[in-house]
């Protein structure tokens, strides 16, 4: 069920949703957290609604999605609740807000956000330059951005650093999740013999592969090449390098000396899956954190070769 609201107020909006919630027989009891979802003009809106649908069979949610508009012409908010069949699992409110109320969305929210539940703040575009100091980033417990959608790869990490607060996580660190699985793994198996460097190949414009590198700088502290070319870690011992890369048919490709090379299939994490595993922990992600800070420590090394990432 969908129902449009325009031209409204929050008022209007709070006792639709109370109308909408009796006539569906659908309760807001379970909902275990409220997701709040920014998405600027310009932005795909209906992407980002698939998404956190697909992540509501695991995580039933109050999903408020603000829209903000173009700042010229009069104040205006528009509405639309989605319930039962268009909101999965959840609960979907859609705010668009023009004109000077664009520039005002954490009092629009605020009413809509359910009693002592957590909330998660996700900018599914580019999202804002100090995500803790964001309006809407305020009201989060947890932070979720996406490093592949900045204006400027190539230096987004250095500024999520500087600008790093307790809470914020991005979709580029969760689609990796598998390979750092695999890493981990390899590391622990013998031969338990000291890792002396790493080399770390993908794509150049690949924030997701520039923080495999961090990580692994931060966690093994040894020197890290991160090179351009097709996907490739690659960490050197003694007796030979233990190399992870990917084949023609995107299974992972683990191989170690003096042992048969193991293939383990490789899916592409799609969005859902990802906001999915970002909403399982609200806590801050110390991990996430470590392999920000190692970047800097990276040797970045300028080659041309062909490309493949995960």
């Amino acid at each position: 069920m969908i129902v449009e609201l325009p031209d409204t107020d929050t008022r209007s909006v709070a006792k639709r949703i109370i109308e909408v919630r009796a006539a569906g027989g659908a309760l807001s009891l379970g909902r275990v957290l409220t997701l709040v979802v920014c998405v600027e003009q310009g932005e795909p809106m209906e992407g980002a609604i698939e998404a956190v649908i697909g992540a509501s069979r695991e995580h039933p949610s109050r999903v408020i999605v603000v829209y903000r508009g173009t700042r010229e012409g009069n104040s205006r908010l528009d509405a639309q609740i989605r319930v039962g069949g268009d909101a999965g699992a959840s609960e979907v409110v859609v705010l668009s807000l023009y004109g000077a109320l664009a520039d005002e969305p954490a009092s629009v929210v605020t009413p809509f956000l359910l009693p002592d539940t957590p909330v998660v703040t996700w900018w599914p575009g580019e999202g804002p330059a100090r995500p803790a100091d964001d309006p809407l980033g305020r009201l989060g417990h947890r932070r979720i951005l996406d490093a592949t959608k900045d204006a400027d790869p190539a230096t987004v990490l250095a500024r999520r650093l500087e600008t790093y607060s307790p809470g914020d996580t991005d979709i580029a660190w969760s689609r990796i999740t598998h390979w750092r699985a695999i890493l981990a793994s390899a590391v622990d198996r013998p031969p338990h013999s000291r890792i002396t460097a790493v080399d770390v190949t993908g794509a150049h414009d690949s924030p997701a592969v520039d923080l495999i590198a961090g990580w692994l700088h931060s966690a093994l502290d040894v020197p890290t090449r991160r090179r351009r070319g097709s996907f490739e870690i690659r960490l050197h011992r003694d007796e030979g390098p233990t190399i992870l890369a990917v084949d023609e048919g995107n299974n992972a490709v683990l191989t170690m000396p003096g042992k048969p090379d193991g293939r383990i299939a490789m899916g592409h994490r799609d969005l859902p899956v990802c906001i999915a595993e970002e909403l399982r922990r609200l806590d801050t992600d110390e991990v996430y954190a470590v392999a920000l800070r190692g970047v800097p420590g990276v040797d970045f090394i300028d080659t041309n070769e062909g490309v493949l990432t995960p």
